[in-house]
């Protein structure tokens, strides 16, 4: 049986989406490709394929043949990008290509009104006029002709006609100007297009090229590619954390801001795990490797955004396919035109004006500048089809532990009984559990260490499996533990109002006596109310916790966040609720921690993994990975699908509108083909103002 490969080839040349659907079609007409996704944002192309069948020269001659090329070196990392800051370059630029449109059009209206044109080309020789008409145009009609020849329609193939139609009848100056805007237009889409890509690029830049490594008792330098798992990487004050790793030794203040999007930073040391591509901005670590590379969290978010592309929008499929069909159509309406009014230059003109271009530019620009932004904040949605469906979700399902909780418990409530204080109470219980390594014990040591007690030394300490712990603190026998620990001890009243609230009581017992009860609870995180408000704000009806707790403490946390609730669940029961309501025919959107909510975030419409830096299960499993523990990212994520669809459809319904009325006006004589070129253009440059503003993507 052949051996399957997936291998990645970089392209080059390609900008427009109307290219990657070349290469695209290209590549997957050789035989022993068995799927091909093509990648405007990252320029490269992923191939599943037989190699006993397919070459790179193969695939470098169908790439070719395409009109695009294949660089004969290996692919190296991706360069900075050399785009500027927004204010640095995009205003210039924008603002001069704006003067220098505006004077075109101003000297195209007032030529075509005075009659300029006729004269200008009454006094230059044809063969002048037609060396600047090729010239200009190459690059376009070269493209043209590869893709009639291989039975293909583009973009500009209606407006090459339209210049073939104003050269036959005379009209060299027309001609001229349609070359000129042909070549305009291709320019906004480049610049557009490389706006969008900035943020792969700007990510890629920022991935570690070298590492100091620890072999045989010498610091040595090595490019990055070299690091293997469980070579000892030394990190310096101000370095570049080249890998995943666990900290042997050390102490650091770590930025993880290109991880998490989170600007505080955290404090590393002994047992912590770093992530490559964050910074140690005070102090040194000793990490041992754990992932390289591409297996590391960056490398990971690195390729979720470049790949999103190939989770392509329902919205945009629309549009390809509209595209498909608008073609032909414009064909038939220039024909018709030329049939009934007998008009070359009307005819000319209905050419010019329909281009597609901005059909096929509406969608994947909004969609990669939004993915690409949400990224730098900490947000990796998979691709434009998963933003789609976020913003039309309306049932929100969320798991407890770990997500809407802290994932760890801690004491919340100290009751003293039999005329002992607080901080007695909980000094024996500290001391007890000094050696435990249950999670309860750790919460009863935090908040001694907390109030500043100081702890005894247990003696003939011993673990009790459901009962809890006993010890010797200070020469008095003291019990930690459960009801049963203390059983026939009558507990104070005062502890049913905890046990009501869904706490978990330890009962501290001193010389066989009940000394007090301790009130423990999984944390709710501070942010988690007032995101759960804002999601409702955003149309999210219908909010569900989903937990495995039992009742009692499911229905407390449920009450105090306002929302409904199922407790005692496993993850299938999970798997069927949300099945529950996609049947009903809600978009479901699940908040989990992407490890036994893996399931329901893969059968959700939109899964979203809370906290899923470093976390393999949670970024393969869902549709939406949030880099740090923050519920704020949650409704932010719903506001960025739903202005992205707002742009999206604003995008649409612009170029729509736009191209019927000039349509019309070229059809009916009112827009010759001078003023057609210019025109054509318009949407195009509408359409990069408009997706701009997702690049700075505000809360």
């Amino acid at each position: 049986m052949a051996q399957i490969q997936t291998i990645q080839v970089p392209v080059k040349g390609m900008d427009c989406t109307e290219c990657t659907q070349h290469v695209q079609h290209a590549l997957a007409g050789l035989e022993g490709v068995q799927k091909v996704d093509v990648f405007l944002a990252s320029e490269k192309a992923v191939l599943v394929l037989d190699p006993q069948l397919v070459t790179l020269p193969m695939i470098r001659e169908a790439v070719k043949g395409a009109g695009y090329s294949v660089p004969e070196a290996a692919v190296a990392p991706m360069a900075p990008s050399t785009f500027h800051p927004i204010g640095d370059v995009t205003r210039p630029v924008l603002t001069l290509f704006g003067i220098v449109f505006g004077l075109v059009v101003f000297v195209a209206v007032v030529g075509e009104w005075l009659g300029l044109f006729e004269q200008l080309t009454d006094r230059v020789p044809w063969y002048l006029w037609l060396a600047a008409i090729l010239v200009g145009g190459y690059p376009i009609f070269l493209n043209v002709l590869r893709a009639t020849l291989k039975r293909q329609v583009l973009s500009h193939t209606l407006m090459t006609l339209g210049v073939l139609a104003a050269v036959a009848v005379g009209e060299w100056a027309t001609a001229l100007v349609v070359v000129f805007f042909m070549r305009v237009g291709d320019y906004a889409e480049r610049f557009t297009t490389e706006r969008a890509r900035r943020a792969v690029k700007d990510l890629t830049a920022m991935a570690p090229q070298t590492a100091r490594v620890e072999r045989e008792g010498k610091e040595e330098q090595v490019p990055i590619d070299q690091v293997q798992v469980g070579d000892i990487v030394i990190v310096r004050p101000g370095d570049q954390i080249p890998v995943d790793g666990t900290v042997l030794s050390g102490q650091a203040t770590v930025d993880q801001s290109t991880i998490t999007g989170e600007s505080m930073p955290v404090e590393a040391g002994a047992g912590a795990r770093v992530y490559g591509a964050s910074i140690a901005k005070l102090g040194s670590l000793r990490v041992r490797t754990d992932h390289t590379g591409a297996d590391t969290t960056f490398g990971r978010v690195i390729k979720m955004v470049e790949e999103a592309e190939a989770h392509r929008a329902n919205v945009q499929t629309v549009a390809d396919r509209f595209s498909s069909y608008y073609l032909p159509v414009v064909a038939g309406i220039a024909f018709l035109t030329f049939l009934i009014r007998r008009d070359p230059l009307a005819t000319a003109a209905v050419l010019v004006v329909a281009c597609s271009c901005s059909f096929a530019l509406a969608t994947p620009i909004a969609m990669l500048a939004s993915i690409g932004a949400a990224a730098k904040r900490g947000v990796l949605i998979k691709g434009g089809k998963y933003l789609e469906t976020l913003a039309r979700a309306d049932v929100l399902l969320v798991d407890k532990t770990g997500t809407l909780t802290l994932g760890r418990p801690q004491l919340t409530d100290v009751v003293p009984l039999n005329g002992l204080s607080e901080d007695e109470v909980l000094t024996f219980a500290a001391s007890a559990e000094r050696y435990s390594e249950h999670p309860l014990a750790e919460a009863v040591r935090s908040l001694a260490h907390e109030r500043g007690l100081t702890l005894s030394e247990p003696h003939g300490f011993e673990s009790l499996p459901g009962l809890g712990v006993r010890a010797a603190v200070n020469g008095a026998r003291v019990g930690v533990g459960n009801q049963r620990l203390v059983a026939g001890r009558e507990p104070s009243a005062a502890t049913a109002e905890l046990q009501s609230q869904g706490k978990t009581l330890l009962w501290v017992s001193v010389n066989e006596a009940l000394a007090g009860v301790l009130a423990a609870q999984d944390t709710l995180r501070s942010e988690v109310p007032s995101a759960l408000a804002e999601a409702r704000t955003l149309g999210i009806r219908h909010i569900e916790l989903l937990t495995g707790d039992n009742e009692r403490t499911a229905s407390a946390l449920a009450k105090a966040i306002g929302v409904a609730f199922r407790a005692n669940l496993l993850p299938e029961d999970k798997i069927r609720i949300v099945k529950e309501y996609q049947a009903q025919g809600h978009i479901v959107m699940m908040v989990g921690d992407g490890v036994n909510d893996a399931p329901a975030l893969a059968q959700a419409d939109v899964g979203v993994a809370m906290g899923a830096a470093g976390t393999d299960v949670a970024v393969e499993a869902a549709h939406v990975a949030l880099m740090r523990e923050d519920w704020s990212l949650v409704p932010e994520t719903v506001r960025i699908a739903r202005r992205t669809m707002r742009v999206v459809k604003g995008n649409i319904g612009f170029t729509a509108v736009y191209n019927i009325l000039g349509l019309s006006l070229a059809a009916l004589g009112f827009l010759p083909p001078v003023l057609a070129a210019a025109a054509q253009s318009l949407p195009d440059l509408g359409i990069l103002a408009n997706s701009a503003r997702l690049l700075r993507q505000r809360t």
